[in-house]
């Protein structure tokens, strides 16, 4: 039986100790997002040459400082010092412009490799994950990566150079002086890395209190009206205040970190100061260096000092990087759905046929046990029973959401997992309670998911169908309407009276209707069944009935309870065989001893 996951060995996993908190996985993630390497080597050199520059530029202070009166001062010197700076301005610009748009490159490739892959797993890992942590993993942990990338790669780059050039530099002006300079820079290694290690900690606690606090965002607001008409909007500002304070406390202790690491540098670079201008002063003043030595000496420490910030920065933004890409290659790391590998649907319409169906959620209780029934082709089959006894379950594994653990579904000779999953789905009509729309126009809605043309005559024909054409014709902007977010422009009759159109148009064979007319008002719920019954013509239909009122006309109603099948029939044999099936007619449809 062929599975409806990828067959390609998963990646591993970031959870992996030999790959966590390690620069290969940071490096390994960029690879994925395929960005131009030739503009990086440009980006590099560029950053090269303006440091290497600026090495020259302390050497010509000095022969300046020594030999300096206005007849020594030859005018090829100035021209030279000025073409050097245009030179290094004009290099430094165009360094940063690449490395900027190899940045952009990074974040647009690895937005475009994880909207994919959220888009192409299946259902099950919905279930797991909040809808808020996986859209601050797509915006907020891309942007951290492309930021360590294209404005602080840069300065870690000429910063290395700059440091060792300047350090090579200094030895052969005086070594005494240089290995003084560098007593320095253990000390304050010792100090940094500790903290270094303790920012990348608050950093990675912050990433997850950002995703948590967007979760919570996009929970409130997509449901705002829910919040209103339960006068909930002090519980949720508590929530969203939680999430509030949570990341004040983490963004201040970082906050004191960095007031720490600051004034550090301050002290140092000062202490060295005094004591290079110190110790240098006295050796100019017996002859063992001249003032211009000492010039040089000074600005070429600058040098060195300068791009200790810049390289403390580019490590603090890595930590966030390597914290970030955790969590990206862990989301790239899952099996995907794969749409087009099975078999076409055959051209023939069959009946479905459950077999020992069995299916728990992550291992838990049993929601169905050992269900068997047949679907018969072209004709109408219910699922009765009480909330909770698997009615839902069963169309999503008939929409192969999930893979049950036992049993089988078939559609005629073949399991339906033998069909590719974008064949078997597009023979499935689904209208549910509430029928979602997306934010667009009512053109966009039904013809939604199709990658054909929809002409105007076509579009206007289910419509009529669905009986939606009157209220679309009545709109100012008829088929160009916007519906608003999830529809909610439009009423629930109308949105219902949409989602029958869709289903209309696609044509599908099989039909699941999750009791459509059960939220409505009674005018509203005449209309949509009589679109309904327009589209369950000659299609093979599953309906799940939380009103037996729809479905005493079915040609077999399958009575589930506690996820085992204990009654099968037609309305009339359940009324007469079925003790649990007798009292919901009795209740709902107040039966009197005789057929309703």
């Amino acid at each position: 039986m062929s599975s409806t996951k990828s067959d390609n060995p998963t990646p591993p996993k970031i959870a992996s100790t030999s790959v966590k908190n390690n620069w290969r996985s940071f490096i390994s993630l960029i690879s994925k997002a395929k960005p131009s390497y030739a503009m990086l080597s440009i980006a590099l050199s560029l950053s090269l040459i303006t440091t290497v520059v600026g090495l020259f530029v302390p050497l010509f202070t000095k022969n300046l400082v020594d030999g300096f009166s206005l007849d020594s001062l030859e005018s090829y010197q100035i021209v030279l010092l000025v073409c050097a700076f245009v030179a290094q301005t004009i290099a430094g610009g165009l360094s940063i412009y690449l490395l900027n748009k190899f940045g952009q490159q990074i974040l647009s490739g690895l937005r475009d490799l994880l909207w994919r892959k959220l888009l192409y797993l299946p259902v099950a890992h919905y279930d797991k994950e909040e809808t808020g942590g996986l859209i601050s993993r797509v915006t907020n942990d891309t942007n951290v990566v492309k930021q360590v990338v294209s404005e602080h790669m840069s300065g870690f780059v000429g910063g290395i150079i700059s440091i060792i050039g300047s350090v090579v530099i200094l030895l052969t002006l005086d070594w005494q002086m240089t290995l003084l300079l560098l007593v320095a820079v253990p000390l304050t290694l010792v100090i940094l890395l500790p903290l270094g290690k303790k920012m990348h900690q608050i950093s990675r606690n912050m990433q997850n209190e950002t995703a948590s606090f967007t979760s919570v965002l996009t929970q409130v607001l997509s449901e705002v009206r829910l919040v209103k008409s339960s006068n909930a909007e002090p519980i949720e500002y508590g929530r969203g205040k939680q999430g509030i304070d949570k990341l004040f406390k983490l963004g201040v202790r970082e906050g004191k970190i960095q007031a720490f690491i600051g004034p550090l540098m301050g002290v140092v670079i000062m202490t060295l100061m005094v004591v290079i201008i110190g110790y240098g002063g006295l050796r100019v003043s017996n002859g063992s260096i001249t003032a211009g030595e000492l010039v040089a000496f000074i600005l070429y420490l600058i040098q060195i000092i300068m791009p200790l910030g810049q390289i403390t920065a580019f490590f603090t933004q890595l930590q966030k990087a390597i914290g970030a890409t955790e969590r990206m290659i862990d989301i790239l790391g899952h099996s995907e759905e794969v749409q087009d590998q099975g078999l076409q649907v055959p051209a023939a319409d069959s009946s479905i046929t459950l077999k020992q169906l069995t299916f728990r959620y992550d291992n838990g209780e049993e929601i169905l046990k050992s269900v068997d029934f047949t679907v018969p082709s072209g004709k109408i089959t219910a699922l009765v029973g009480p909330s909770g006894s698997g009615k839902t379950t069963l169309f999503s594994l008939l929409e192969r959401y999930y893979e049950p653990q036992e049993g089988s579904i078939t559609y005629g000779n073949h399991e339906i997992n033998d069909f590719s999953l974008k064949s078997w789905r597009s023979q499935i009509g689904y209208v549910s309670q509430e029928s979602p729309l997306m934010s667009g126009t009512i053109r966009e809605n039904i013809t939604y998911g199709l990658d054909r043309e929809v002409s105007d005559e076509q579009l206007a024909t289910v419509a009529r169908m669905a009986y939606a054409d009157g209220f679309i014709e009545e709109l100012p902007e008829g088929y160009n309407t916007e519906v608003g977010e999830r529809g909610m422009k439009l009423s629930g009759g109308q949105r219902q009276r949409i989602a029958i159109a869709r289903a209309l148009l696609r044509n599908p064979r099989i039909l699941m209707l999750d009791e459509a007319t059960s939220a409505l008002d009674s005018t509203s719920e005449r209309v949509v069944q009589e679109a309904l019954n327009n589209l369950m013509k000659g299609r093979t239909t599953l309906v799940i009935a939380h009103r037996l009122s729809t479905v005493v006309d079915a040609d077999q109603i399958i009575f589930l309870d506690k996820g085992s099948i204990t009654g099968n029939g037609t309305h009339e044999q359940l009324v007469a065989s079925h003790d649990l099936y007798r009292e919901f007619a009795t209740q709902q449809l107040r039966y009197q001893e005789q057929p309703i």
